[in-house]
């Protein structure tokens, strides 16, 4: 938007009312009876129908137009010049007033040149494209080829505003959203309103402000917050609507700013992804503000232009969350020891909160076998993912500890991963160790073992312990060859999954991690920022982290310093294998002669021994038999292909 040499006086008035007994109707016959005067080519002064007659009794005052002479800069000619435009709007008489003036019934209108002729203190720059009227559309020539003689017309949205009924301009409709005030903000934000709000009033030319973090809707609440205590509405509307075309932009900008200060109302801009032509419109749109702006994104913009004050949407503490859901969850019967382990679980943005408020409200009259702190859990959980489904796959976790074959060693350091999640609001916050510490308290872990040794598995028994949802991240889509593309695709997901409620599982962790290279160029160099990113967020993030690898020996031992748990998945023995087999086949699968024993000779891990009772189990099933060893067999055969091996006599001994 381009500066206008107006919008000095932008505080709020009264539309309705007289001012000092006039009415803009009286106004309107002042300015009359000056061209009736002019018709009679007589003085102003001495005009032949006395303008207290022509004044009906009452009608609009003129607070709007002197609202609108203040905030345009109009000179006293250019009042009077709007105010016979609008006589023609208003007075059934002024046409054919302005006729007899011409001298032509044909021009039974206002003109600039009867505006010349008949109404004081008049300068022809007035109506240059550059001047106040035409620059802000205020009035609109029929013709512009015909400068002096064309029909001068206020323009719809001026004339409502001066009869006191404002409202935005059609034209902005579907590119501007109203956003309604909140009711309450936290006091972490509302200190965020107070900043942005002194960030429009801190007298550097460009009144724009940037509103950085968070989610969209938390910044949208601040920023209209901020707006209703400087007397402003707000309005809003994305990047990606505004015109590429210089021409259409610039419109657009004396469009808003127009409205912004008849209003009056500030506007918020969402800049998200924007490609590059994109944000040079966005850019150039935002260069010369001289109205309230607010920039709202998830990160700070990167421009050579100065945009004033940038205010962070802040975390709130976990004192300020325990009040959030006290004040949502009201009346529903969880006590605080169930609010504050949906606190420390869940990192939710207000309107998140009263959302799952509202949900457990619904839903708790028509359920019967779970209470309110479960439905609470729930609805953290489902507000939680938002975001995260199309970053990774998620895994509803349904097998126990009672689905995993492990020594008890492996198992007692799974459980003690699940105690460290489950207490930290106790160690942490009640117990002062998050104070003490400070960094370093998220929980990670790293699995390491072949594939199909389990891993996934006791992530999944780890989340469904913990009653959250598993998002299986393929490290090896998320690494990108591009320098840098790696860190933010990683920052997607963390940042997606702070709001709570997913266990994260790295998977394919060898494709980011493996030996520290030797810096030969800046893509080693970069390899290893990449990988101290992961580790950082990871140290940082509020839930459970886990990395898995094939190849633990070639991960570096500096990296595996900075995991609090590292867990071996060993190949399972052959006794381990047949408790597999025993877990792996329902009780109620029809079976002859099914030997786990035999079965457990099959050198393959517990993922291969899923897969091949389940292939043998539809073989079964094609031939309306009973699940056999024959059938485990050719099973077999088909996952050892797979596996490019072979099996060896000594592993089907004693089959068939």
């Amino acid at each position: 938007m381009e500066t206008t040499g107006a919008g000095e006086g932008m505080g709020t008035y009264e539309h309705n009312g007289q001012a000092g007994g006039t009415t803009l109707t009286a106004e309107v016959q002042r300015v009359l009876a000056r061209v009736d005067a002019h018709a009679a080519g007589q003085a102003a002064g001495n005009s032949t129908t006395p303008a207290a007659t022509l004044v009906p009794a009452g009608g609009p005052g003129t607070a709007p137009l002197d609202a609108l002479l203040a905030c345009f800069g109009l000179t006293p000619f250019e009042r009077d010049l709007v105010l016979l435009a609008a006589a023609q709007e208003l007075e059934p008489t002024a046409a054919a007033r302005c006729a007899a003036a011409c001298g032509d019934p044909e021009r039974a209108y206002p003109t600039f040149s009867l505006a010349l002729a008949a109404l004081a203190e008049p300068h022809w720059s007035a109506l240059t494209p550059v001047a106040p009227l035409r620059r802000w559309r205020i009035v609109e020539l029929d013709d512009e080829s015909r400068l002096t003689l064309s029909r001068l017309r206020l323009d719809e949205r001026i004339l409502h505003f001066l009869l006191g009924s404002p409202y935005l301009d059609t034209r902005l409709h579907g590119q501007l959203r109203r956003t309604p005030v909140p009711q309450a903000l936290p006091p972490a934000y509302d200190l965020a309103a107070t900043r942005l709000a002194e960030g429009w009033t801190n007298g550097t030319e460009t009144p724009l402000v940037e509103l950085t973090g968070g989610d969209l809707r938390s910044r949208v609440d601040i920023g209209a917050a901020a707006a209703a205590r400087s007397g402003l509405g707000l309005y809003s509307m994305s990047a990606e609507d505004v015109p590429t075309d210089p021409a259409e932009r610039d419109r657009l900008a004396r469009l808003w700013q127009r409205e912004a200060i008849l209003l009056p109302a500030a506007l918020l801009v969402e800049a998200g992804e924007l490609d590059r032509d994109q944000r040079a419109a966005t850019d150039s749109f935002l260069a010369g503000a001289a109205v309230p702006v607010v920039v709202s994104s998830e990160d700070p913009l990167r421009s050579e232009r100065s945009y004033g004050a940038r205010v962070v949407v802040p975390q709130m503490d976990d004192e300020e969350q325990l009040g959030l859901w006290t004040d949502a969850f009201d009346e529903l019967d969880l006590d605080e020891g169930e609010l504050r382990s949906l606190v420390a679980q869940f990192q939710l943005p207000p309107h998140i909160v009263r959302s799952a408020a509202a949900t457990v409200r619904r839903r708790l009259p028509h359920e019967d076998e779970l209470d309110a702190a479960e439905l609470a859990w729930r609805a953290g959980l489902d507000e939680a993912r938002i975001g995260m489904d199309e970053l990774g796959r998620r895994i509803g976790p349904q097998a126990g500890w009672g689905d995993l074959v492990l020594h008890e060693r492996q198992t007692s350091v799974l459980r003690e991963i699940v105690a460290h999640v489950r207490q930290r609001a106790t160690v942490h916050q009640e117990w002062g160790f998050g104070a003490t510490l400070r960094r370093g308290l998220g929980v990670t872990a790293m699995f390491a073992g072949g594939s199909g040794t389990g891993k996934t598995l006791a992530a999944e028994v780890m989340a469904k312990e913990l009653g959250l949802d598993l998002f299986v991240i393929d490290l090896s889509q998320v690494v990108s060859k591009y320098i840098g593309e790696t860190e933010k695709n990683l920052r997607r997901v963390f940042d997606a999954a702070e709001r709570g409620g997913a266990l994260l599982l790295f998977d394919e962790a060898d494709a980011l991690f493996g030996k520290r290279s030797e810096v030969k160029d800046s893509h080693d160099r970069y390899a290893n920022l990449e990988v101290s990113y992961l580790l950082m967020r990871m140290e940082a993030y509020r839930g459970l982290a886990v990395l898995t690898t094939n190849m633990k020996s070639a991960l570096d031992t500096a990296f595996l310093r900075r995991i609090r748990f590292v867990v071996d998945f060993p190949f399972p023995a052959e006794h381990e294998r047949a408790e597999i087999w025993r877990r792996v086949l329902p009780p109620q699968a029809p079976v002859k002669d099914i030997d786990p024993g035999l079965l457990a000779q099959l050198t393959v891990a517990g993922g291969s021994i899923r897969n091949i009772a389940l292939s043998g189990a539809f073989l079964a099933a094609e031939e309306g038999d009973r699940l056999q060893m024959r059938h485990m067999l050719a099973a077999a055969r088909t996952e050892y292909l797979k596996l490019e091996r072979s099996l060896t006599p000594t592993e089907v001994r004693g089959w068939v």
